[in-house]
């Protein structure tokens, strides 16, 4: 067993491999952070750095990929010529478990959406993990630390990598443009890699989605899944099984139908709304008190990074939301903007289409800033449609020029609609400097 990538989910699966039998060898053309070598080390599994040794990665049996590597690469290319069958870690972690699989997947909202299903169960008693793109890696703690329930956020390149693997209640929240770059830009490739959350299903399972996502309705029509539907809404729609009317929010199960004043909900705004309809029919399906459902969706805190509020500095709200890395991410931002707005964009473009969000931006921004290495782009699109545009090429110059064009009463926004490699390491490190220098003001 070869596994290409020493991160979290590598490094799980390579303990995962051993424990089973496996003769294992870890190969990572980047550097390996210490404490995964340490954790390599001390379970005896041979690994290198810096580089791919052919001759031992072609030998494999097997090989379970990082989702950061694509399709594209060399030694991918090369064991795909050979017929080497290659996998993800989800799906290999799922050999050796039976507990139950609630995975979540989506353009946009699925970390929330995952967190808040886990913090629902987690305060109803029940012993669940968490996994996927949050947590510690599934085939980590399928070796070490097992839950009869796991709950995981997987994203498009994990679904790639999955072909036995089953979801007991599958969660898909939307489908908008996102990653076409690793997709030969070709949007019904990325479609496909999201509705692989379904395979395997039967009539026994359950799939929860988003009823008024035209993407997500035609390809319903075209796949007839053999899984019991749950779609959900904004409003009471034929057939919808979570939706709101007369301000509460209403689910209907099998297991009877859960409600609840919608104003006591933590998480505000419609994005929000979804994916706490979503995370309630999880855990109706799931049989949960409730009681215990209600106090979990009035006691979570919310995700970092996400429409995180950061300060208010001389009557203007600095707000992050540098996981927004996409444009529909960017467009429920704005959408939930109540005050006009310094609208921060930019990084690297994964073949965005900013049209969704131009009538949001020409409503409420006075004022972008665009932080990146290349803005190109942004200004062929934008110049000329709000007052004031300015560029950026470090996150302190961004929030010194957004406090000098913000008024009393504004909000400053870091929604980028872009990943974050051409300036910053992550989304995380871009959000924590957003938040360092804002504090500095």
């Amino acid at each position: 067993m070869v596994i290409l990538g020493a991160g979290e989910s590598g490094t799980g699966a390579a303990i995962l491999a051993k424990k089973e039998g496996f003769d294992v060898f870890v190969s990572d053309s980047s550097a390996i952070k210490p404490n995964y070598k340490a954790m390599l080390d001390s379970h005896g599994i041979r690994w290198e750095e810096g580089q791919h040794t052919e001759e031992a990665i072609l030998n494999a049996d097997e090989v379970v990929k990082s989702p950061g590597i694509p399709d594209k690469a060399p030694i991918i290319r090369k064991l795909k010529a050979q017929g080497t069958p290659i996998i993800s870690e989800i799906e290999f972690a799922g050999r050796y478990t039976d507990a139950k699989m609630i995975c979540i997947t989506g353009s946009n909202g699925k970390t929330t959406t995952t967190l808040l299903t886990h913090h629902i169960l987690t305060e109803a008693g029940i012993d669940a993990g968490l996994a996927g793109n949050v947590g510690n890696s599934l085939a980590l703690q399928v070796a070490e630390s097992p839950h009869p329930v796991y709950v995981i956020e997987l994203s498009s390149f994990q679904l790639d990598n999955m072909y036995q693997f089953k979801a007991d209640i599958a969660i898909l929240l939307n489908i908008t443009p996102d990653h076409l770059d690793r997709y030969n830009y070709e949007m019904q490739n990325y479609v496909d890699a999201k509705f692989r959350i379904l395979q395997n299903q039967t009539a026994h399972d359950a799939f929860i989605f988003w009823n008024d996502d035209p993407i997500i309705a035609r390809e319903i029509q075209k796949r007839n899944p053999a899984a019991t539907l749950y779609p959900f809404a904004e409003t009471h729609e034929a057939g919808t099984k979570g939706y709101v009317e007369n301000n509460q929010i209403t689910v209907e199960t099998t297991n009877g139908i859960f409600s609840m004043e919608e104003e006591l909900l933590a998480l505000t705004g419609k994005h929000n709304l979804y994916n706490s309809l979503a995370a309630t029919i999880a855990a109706k399906i799931m049989d949960l008190k409730d009681e215990k459902i209600r106090a979990a969706l009035r006691s979570f805190s919310g995700v970092e990074h996400r429409l995180e509020k950061v300060a208010r500095v001389r009557g203007v709200d600095y707000i992050n939301d540098s996981k927004a890395t996409n444009v529909n991410s960017c467009w429920y931002a704005l959408q939930s903007m109540r005050t006009p707005v310094v609208l921060i964009l930019g990084g690297t473009d994964k073949g965005n289409d900013y049209s969704e969000i131009e009538d949001l931006v020409k409503e409420k921004v006075h004022s972008l800033i665009f932080l990146g290495v290349d803005n190109a782009k942004l200004h062929r699109f934008f110049d000329g449609k709000v007052p004031e545009i300015e560029d950026a090429r470090s996150m302190e110059e961004a929030v010194t020029k957004a406090y000098r064009m913000a008024h009393k009463g504004d909000t400053v926004l870091l929604s980028p609609c872009c990943a974050s490699f051409d300036l910053f390491k992550c989304y995380e490190d871009r959000g924590d400097q957003f938040k360092a220098y804002v504090r500095n003001l």
